[in-house]
């Protein structure tokens, strides 16, 4: 087999052991991110919940404002009724007085709602904290681990680096360029073996020709349908 195809043959599965790491570093990360999304989600909610808390509360303040102000509006009312000479006035501070109590038993009714809304989301606001608390504590858990997992992956991958900036060097330049620009597209595929006359890149089968100059030839074939490089498997007898 022709050197340089040798080469390229080793370099192929090289950079195919370094691109293997690309979905382990993926599913990592996508662990962790799935642990992000769950703790982030609680804290939205926690937020949301607040949020209509607090909105209560004010509510509940704007109805206590209210009823101290009916409140002095009805002792002004009593201090009236001993100015009052008419029946007219006091008709008309008696429907005054009336408004105001109905007022107050909105105000109170409104207030004792607003109340129970804040009691519920506060009790649900305790409940997404304690979910918050195991959600941060897992995600620092698997923080760990993945860091770990990536920090191993990054020390395999490095020594796989060194060893094809070694294998690249003594390769010859132009044919170097010419793989690279098959990788490009080909990706790992960019040098397959030919098994039963047929490209294992596209799997179309070779002409008589072709496959006649890949079993003689020492120069560097790609395959006639795809582009690839190809070479001929050695097949064993137990193959």
């Amino acid at each position: 087999m022709n050197k340089h195809l040798e080469e390229l043959i080793e370099l192929s599965k090289l950079d195919k052991s370094i691109d293997d790491f690309t979905p382990l570093i993926e599913t990592a990360q996508k662990k962790l991110a799935r642990r992000a999304t769950k703790r982030d989600d609680i804290i939205a909610r926690i937020a949301t919940l607040t949020e209509v808390s607090e909105k209560a509360k004010t509510t509940i303040a704007s109805y206590e404002e209210q009823i101290k102000a009916l409140n002095e509006q009805l002792i002004s009312n009593v201090a009236k009724e001993k100015e009052i000479k008419t029946e007219k006035e006091m008709k008309a501070l008696s429907m005054e007085a009336e408004l105001a109590k109905e007022k107050l038993g909105h105000a109170n009714a409104e207030i004792e709602r607003h109340q129970a809304i804040v009691e519920s989301k506060e009790a649900e606001i305790e409940a997404a904290n304690v979910e918050l608390e195991a959600a941060i504590a897992e995600f620092d858990k698997i923080s760990l681990e993945v860091n770990a997992k990536l920090a191993s992956i990054d020390a395999d991958k490095g020594k796989l680096f060194e060893e094809r900036n070694t294998k690249t060097m003594a390769i010859d330049m132009k044919i170097l360029s010419f793989y690279e620009k098959i990788r490009i597209w080909a990706r790992n595929t960019a040098v397959v073996p030919v098994r039963k006359q047929a490209c294992y890149g596209c799997y179309m089968k070779l002409n008589d020709n072709t496959y006649a100059s890949l079993i003689k030839s020492e120069d560097i074939i790609t395959c006639p349908h795809c582009g690839r490089i190809i070479y001929l498997e050695v097949q064993t007898e137990e193959a």
